[in-house]
């Protein structure tokens, strides 16, 4: 039986898991066999709003229409009946407001991106509040985390307002809008979300009444928090002709953490999609930070947590997005592999890519892009070489951060879009002077929400299990880089992020 897509599935009876991808900039349907092979995919892109410097939006009745879409189309290659389960992931500080009781969305979603709280973040900074907020849920004060664009939408939102008046408003993450649309109301979130809102405490195993008060968000509006894996929710008839259960939820970048099987404390990986975000496994022990890195969930089992070190970069992909889009400098993300290796150097050509700020270890949002060294001899491939040099250069400020949290990098491992391009990835390898991994199968987010969904299904034992079946090839990057030249461009980088 055809899939649609060129993928020939192995047996009409086998059972599949089918993961919905939310992304930033697309949503997707993933059909995967058992064994971890991609089955089909359907995708279709999302709609970026951008009302004003710094804002970012998207529509959630589009996010449900199109991930709807794509639902049907993949389920409809095998039939409802060869599907065992659905695993979620998502972009994970994405906030949507929507009424309890009609299912309707109050107002555009507020995206992980968006800058809009600054002022607010700043103001319990400055109150003296952001120890006890970092020491509570492992982060920081930043526009980026989910509780402070609540507070906007009640302060700023008539209907928001209104709805939580009337005691009709729900809150949530992706993973949540879509459960509720999915399952007839069904209000979840899956712990690795929910630890991202600013609102849960690591240790605690729902959302914390005093951080609630704090932000100004009411705790009855939140879902009830819940494990990534087991019987989460089900999926109502009326969708796809049968009931289905949820067995998977998982933020994705903990889904792409266990999908590179980095499930032993001290893995690590870094994902490079629309933004890059590297976390290192931890264990069972409560992830602590000097160095303002980022402490989060990666995943709950039977309530009992498995925690990460995280850095997150706000700018990857979505800066080649911008050179193609915005400036008309490429064709396409792949050109720009091509245009690296046609020189041999960017020159003195240094990208910062903060065209929202600048996340981990810098945290500063008010920071703004900025391109330095630039000369008559600069053109486009200098400017493309700069941007895919920027991401060695973030990635390498975190390992120096991680480093000094007594969490050191022996090898990488790397997915996401970017990672495709070769020269990015031998470029990672010699400015962190490290072994660099990459699957073949680059798409580990989708897969570490098959493999989750997989285990909450009981067709795998455990997520080691899951690890060992449905994990594919490898390919190894090695460092290859002189001092001298590794030094050199850190330098430029560093005197470029003052001007940031």
């Amino acid at each position: 039986m055809s899939a649609g897509n060129g993928f020939e599935l192995e047996g009409a009876m086998s059972e599949f898991i089918l993961v919905l991808d939310e992304g930033t900039t697309s949503t997707r349907a993933m059909l995967f066999s058992a064994d971890g092979k991609l089955q089909g995919v359907a995708q279709q892109e999302l709609t970026q709003h951008y009302p004003k410097p710094g804002w970012v939006e998207h529509d959630a009745a589009e996010i449900w229409d199109r991930t709807l879409a794509c639902l049907r189309e993949v389920a409809g290659t095998v039939g409802p009946d060869a599907i065992a389960a659905i695993g979620i992931t998502n972009q994970r500080e994405t906030i949507v407001a929507w009424d309890k009781q009609t299912l309707e969305p109050l107002c555009r979603a507020i995206v992980w991106q968006d800058r809009r709280t600054a002022d607010f973040c700043a103001q319990l900074r400055d109150s003296g509040h952001e120890e006890a907020i970092q020491s509570s849920t492992g982060l920081l004060l930043d526009p980026y985390f989910s509780g402070t664009k609540m507070r906007w939408m009640l302060d700023n939102d008539e209907q928001v307002s209104a709805a939580n008046n009337a005691g009709r408003l729900a809150f949530g993450t992706v993973d949540s809008w879509l459960v509720a649309k999915l399952a007839g109301g069904t209000h979840i979130s899956d712990a690795s979300n929910a630890s991202r809102t600013q609102l849960l405490a690591l240790d605690g195993a729902q959302f914390d009444p005093y951080l609630c008060e704090l932000l100004g968000v009411p705790k009855e509006a939140l879902a009830e928090v819940v494990d990534t894996q087991g019987h989460l929710a089900e999926v109502d008839a009326k969708w796809l002709g049968r009931a289905i259960p949820i067995t998977g939820m998982v933020g994705d970048q903990q889904a792409a953490t266990i999908g590179q099987g980095c499930l032993n404390p001290g893995d690590t990986k870094a994902t490079y999609g629309t933004g890059a975000f590297v976390l290192a496994n931890k264990g069972k022990e409560l992830p602590r930070s000097d160095n303002r890195m980022l402490g989060t969930v990666l995943s709950q089992i039977d309530g009992e947590r498995t925690y990460a070190l995280e850095g997150s970069v706000f700018v990857a992909g979505s800066l080649i997005k911008w050179l193609r889009d915005e400036l008309g400098l490429i064709d396409s993300a792949a050109e720009t592999e091509t245009l690296a290796r046609s020189i041999e150097s960017s020159g003195e050509t240094v990208i910062v890519p903060a065209l929202s700020g600048l996340g981990a270890p810098h945290w500063r949002a008010e920071a703004r892009g900025v391109m330095a060294g630039l000369s008559f001899s600069t053109g486009k491939a200098q400017i493309a070489r700069a941007a895919l040099e920027s991401m060695a250069h973030q990635t390498y400020d975190l390992a120096q951060a991680f480093a000094a949290d007594g969490a050191p990098w022996g090898r990488l491992h790397i997915d996401g879009g970017m990672s495709a391009n070769d020269w990015m990835a031998q470029d990672l390898a010699d400015m962190l002077d490290l072994e660099v991994e990459r699957p073949d199968f680059v798409e580990t987010t989708a897969l570490g929400a098959a493999m989750s969904a997989a285990v909450g299904a009981g067709l795998h034992s455990s997520l080691e299990s899951a690890a060992e079946k449905m994990r594919g090839s490898v390919r190894l990057f090695e460092p290859d880089m002189s001092d001298d030249v590794r030094h050199e461009r850190l330098a430029r980088w560093r005197k470029a992020l003052l001007a940031a």
